[in-house]
This record gives C-alpha cells, sequence and structure tokens, in this order.
C-alpha cells in the first residue's frame, strides 16, 4: 500500500520551491537511509496535507497527536534500538498471548489421539459437527468482538477473553458426552472469536505496514513454536491416563487450561493501550522515553496518515461499519481467505486420527506430529523474508498453491496411500510443511485497508472468511469415507487447484486499479491534485491518491 503525496516540480526559475525541494530531499536522507525510500517519505511537508490531517487529529483526539511533529528526525541508530525494544514490549507480548490461543485450540487433535470419541461414545462425524460448531460461533463472535474491542481497548479486552477461554478449557475435565462436547466448543468458539484481529491492530499501533509484515510472521511461527511444545507436553500428560480415575485427555484440558489462565491474567499487567500510553502504577515511567514515543508516532503517521483518525477508546458506529463492509476492493483477499487453509486445515485436524487408524500408538502420534510443524516455520519465515525482499506479495505466495497441488495429487492418487505407512506419513508431512501465507494474506489486508476504521473491520472480516473455509474443510472427511477418505481427498485436490487461478486474478486486479489510477493522477495538474489532496469526499480506499499493495 502506498499514496501518491508528492506534486510535479515548480519551474527551476522558483527559488523558493527549489529551496524546499532541497530541503525534502535532505530530510530524507537524514533519517533510516538503509530502508526503501516508501519507509521513509515525509507526507506532511505538504501544507495542505499538513493541515488536513492535524485538525483530523484534534477532531478524533487521537491518543498520540502530542507527539506528531512534521519536522521531527532521528537516527537510523536510535530506530534500531527502539525497534529491539518494541519487538521485546510488544512483539513477543503478543506472541505469548498468542500461544493461549493456540494452546486450547490445538490440544483437541492430541486428546482424540488418545481415544476420547471412544471415552465420549463419539463417531467422526460428531468430531466434525464438533468442529463446525466452533467455528461457526468462532465467526459469528468476530465482529461483534471488534466491535467491543474497540471501545474498551485492545489492552482490556484481550485479557479477559483469553481469561474467558481458559476457563471453559479447564471445565473440558468434566466432559461426558457429546452433549458437553458441543457445549464447550461453542462456549470456546464464542470467547476466541475476535482475538487474532484484535491481537493485530494492538500491534498496528506500533508498527508500520513494511515492519507488521515480518512482526506478523514472527506472530504465527510461536503459533508452530507452541504447537511443538503443545505435542511434548501432551506427550507426558496423556501418560496421566488412569489417575483419580481420569482418561490422560482430561487432564491434558485441565492442566492447559491453568496455563492459559496464567497467560490471560498476565496480560492485563502486560499490554498498553498505545506508545505515548506506556506508564502503568508498577512502571511509573513507561518504557518509551518522549524521544521513542516521537520516533513511533512520526513513522507510523507518515507511512500512513489514517491511522490517526480514530483515538484507541473509539468504538465503530453502524455508518463506519457499513463503509467498511462495502469496501470492495479487499473482497478478493477475503475470497483467498475462504479457500487457502481448506486442504492444511482438513488433514492437520485429522492428522492425529489418521495416524492411530496406520497403527501409530498414542505417544508416538503426538511426537510424529512435531516434524511438519518444524518445516511449517521455516517456509514461514521464509515467504515473509521473500516478501520483504522482493515487494512483490501475489507472486510469492504462489509457491503455497503449487506446493500442495503437488502433495495433495499425490496423497489423492497414490495408490499406497494409508498402507505404506511410513511412506503416506513423509507426504502429508511435506504437505502440512507448505509455506503458510496467512500471516503476509493479513498483513496486505491491513496494509490495503487504508483506514482504522476499515481496517479494523477488514481484519474481522477476512478471518471469519477463513473460518468459513475451517467449517467447511470440517465436513469433508466423513466417517462412510474411512480409512482412505478418497472423495474427501479428491475435494481437497480441486480446491486446491482453485487456489492458484484466484491468487494470480488478484494479482492482476491490483495491478489493473493502480495503473488506472496513476493514469488519472497524473494527468492533473498541481493545484488539481492539493485540491483533491484537502477537499475530496473519497474516503480510504477509494482516494485517487492510494495504492494497492500487490
Amino acid at each position: 500500500m502506498s499514496k501518491v503525496y508528492e506534486t510535479d516540480n515548480s519551474s527551476d526559475d522558483n527559488r523558493e520551491d527549489s529551496l524546499k525541494e532541497i530541503e525534502i530531499e535532505e530530510y530524507q536522507k537524514s533519517i533510516i537511509e538503509d530502508e526503501s525510500p516508501q519507509s521513509y517519505k515525509n507526507p506532511f511537508l505538504n501544507d495542505a496535507f499538513k493541515e488536513k490531517y492535524v485538525n483530523l487529529y484534534e477532531d478524533t483526539k487521537y491518543e498520540c497527536r502530542s507527539r506528531f511533529d512534521e519536522n521531527f528526525r532521528w537516527t537510523t541508530k536510535a530506530q534500531r534500538k527502539l525497534t529491539w525494544k518494541l519487538d521485546l514490549r510488544v512483539t513477543l507480548v503478543a506472541c505469548i498471548l498468542f500461544s493461549s490461543l493456540q494452546i486450547d485450540r490445538s490440544n483437541l487433535s492430541q486428546a482424540v489421539s488418545d481415544n476420547m470419541l471412544n471415552d465420549l461414545n463419539m463417531t467422526t462425524n460428531n468430531f466434525n459437527t464438533g468442529n463446525t460448531i466452533f467455528y461457526v460461533c468462532f465467526l459469528a463472535a468476530e465482529l461483534p468482538s471488534q466491535l467491543i474491542s474497540k471501545r474498551l481497548g485492545s489492552d482490556i479486552w484481550i485479557p479477559i477473553q483469553i481469561t474467558c477461554w481458559s476457563i471453559v478449557t479447564i471445565c473440558q475435565f468434566k466432559l461426558n458426552g457429546k452433549g458437553s462436547f458441543y457445549a464447550c466448543r461453542a462456549l470456546l468458539g464464542f470467547m476466541e472469536g475476535g482475538f487474532i484481529p484484535d491481537l493485530i491492530l494492538w500491534l498496528s499501533y506500533f508498527y508500520t505496514g513494511a515492519e507488521l509484515t515480518i512482526r506478523l510472521s514472527f506472530f504465527w511461527t510461536g503459533m508452530y513454536v507452541t504447537q511443538i511444545v503443545n505435542y511434548l507436553i501432551a506427550y507426558g500428560i496423556l501418560h496421566m491416563r488412569g489417575v483419580h480415575g481420569k482418561p490422560g485427555w482430561a487432564w491434558l484440558f485441565f492442566i492447559e487450561g491453568f496455563i492459559t489462565l496464567a497467560i490471560g491474567i498476565s496480560a492485563f499487567f502486560l499490554m498498553v493501550p498505545s506508545p505515548v500510553q506506556t506508564k502503568k502504577p508498577w512502571e511509573p515511567n513507561g518504557y518509551l522515553s518522549e524521544e521513542e514515543e516521537k520516533i513511533v508516532v512520526n513513522k507510523i503517521l507518515r507511512d500512513d496518515p489514517s491511522k490517526g483518525d480514530m483515538h484507541n477508546r473509539q468504538g465503530l458506529t453502524i455508518f463506519m461499519l457499513w463503509n467498511a463492509l462495502k469496501d470492495w476492493y479487499l473482497w478478493p483477499m477475503y475470497l483467498i481467505g475462504i479457500v487457502h487453509l481448506i486442504p492444511e486445515n482438513t488433514i492437520s485436524s485429522y492428522l492425529t486420527l489418521l495416524l492411530k487408524q496406520m497403527g501409530f500408538s498414542t505417544f508416538h502420534v503426538n511426537l510424529l506430529c512435531i516434524p511438519y510443524n518444524a518445516l511449517k516455520i521455516i517456509n514461514l519465515l521464509a515467504v515473509a523474508r521473500v516478501v520483504e525482499w522482493t515487494n512483490s506479495i501475489f507472486y510469492t505466495i504462489l509457491i503455497q498453491p503449487v506446493w500442495v497441488i503437488t502433495l495433495m495429487g499425490v496423497v489423492r492418487f497414490w495408490s499406497g496411500t494409508l498402507k505404506n505407512h511410513w511412506g503416506t506419513y513423509a507426504v502429508l508431512t511435506v504437505l502440512l510443511g507448505a509455506p503458510y501465507i496467512h500471516a503476509v494474506n493479513v498483513s496486505t489486508c491491513s496494509k490495503n485497508s487504508q483506514s482504522i476504521k476499515t481496517r479494523t473491520v477488514s481484519a474481522s472480516l477476512y478471518n471469519m472468511f477463513v473460518q468459513a473455509g475451517s467449517i467447511i474443510g470440517s465436513n469433508i472427511y466423513r466417517t462412510p469415507d474411512k480409512p482412505y477418505y478418497y472423495k474427501g481427498n479428491a475435494a481437497l485436490f480441486g480446491i486446491a487447484c482453485s487456489i492458484l487461478p484466484i491468487i494470480l486474478l488478484t494479482k492482476l486486479f491490483y495491478v489493473y486499479l493502480n495503473k488506472k489510477r496513476d493514469a488519472k493522477w497524473n494527468a492533473m495538474s498541481d493545484e488539481e491534485r492539493e485540491h483533491y489532496i484537502t477537499h475530496t469526499t473519497d474516503r480510504g480506499s477509494s482516494r485517487l491518491d492510494f495504492r494497492f499493495a500487490h
């Protein structure tokens, strides 16, 4: 995403404009010279643009407006030192909080490896129904959660969410049949829905668009690290079967529920509302100095001035919600969201059951799930880095459908599936280790949203479409199709093939829009551009000076 703020150069004989041009050039050279030019352009050097946004920040009571300074300069060294501090105090905290979500989402697959379905007199179809209930409730809670979070503040709502779902997880210790299983899945879905967009919105208060992409890759890397740790923990806890007459899976829910409860309570102390609100009773001076606050605020606003068009305790109105919903420029991203994870999510949710059917023991099953998560981490970070280096989003993420189509074809058409146990396991491991492009997609959706108002809703909408894909994936493997799931794998192969053209068409769509806007913008005079910047009624990604990331 980028905005086109500059106007054409004035004639060389205009001394005042020439001096201003030199001043801008010198200013740009003085800041973060080792990053791409887009990361340090200062749109506020345009007086009309500055006046418009200064007034906007005052009108919205933007909480960081006191640190805004269009002439503020800082060094690369200061920025790097600050980035390390933010990665420790913000990104690391976000990863820890996200790990609590992953603990309570992944332990179900570990529980079923310990014969949970048999213990509760349930079939795989009942398992599918429980997952469907979870995703429907998760999806239904997305937008309401965002509305609550935007009003209360992410730093308050997120700890409440984690604390609530950890209590439900602990209650699964008492599961006694499909009724209680369905009830707990519904409650977990409602409590966890909206958490990811809420956390991403919180991160966006501290990082520019480019910085956010790589931080989101760390974010999801933490998820897979958590899964690896979970499988190791499960290997130990599931040995507790019989303690006080309870199965191992019951102890798994009980113990991991208390782990997430501890994280939820800690979140009340670890999260802060914004870069200028880091002071707490237990940290009266805050963890950012005034200069560091100014660096954060000014780098963010220069990257995306619209981040100040709401304050962090301002709720969304129905009008704002409607405007975000009808932003059709983002719908191609939502379409990618609904399909791109279906093959992987379906197989990963069934992996422990599949491995059990192949004759592996409960304890070996949990250890065998570790390698694909390790491969996933490597590929996730690699994709994020390639996107950062090449600045090419959609061409890079094409590797995911190509990877999945190839391996899904083997799973569907190889006659040795489930018969050659180790061969099948190897294919499934490599398939599930496919590059995880979800982090890049979330970041792209955020960049192309343009404003906090749209970004808040678009993050939820994107995640809702992802959960809709999870609902589809939860119902592809059916009991009559056991144990080889030929029909299910054929459906997954077809879905994998559909991802490729969707990504390519999305790329072409954004390239076309940018070229069309470039033509209109370049045809305007300096006066017309300045008048447009200060008087246009176009909003968000509909503005002529907005460019889509692709």
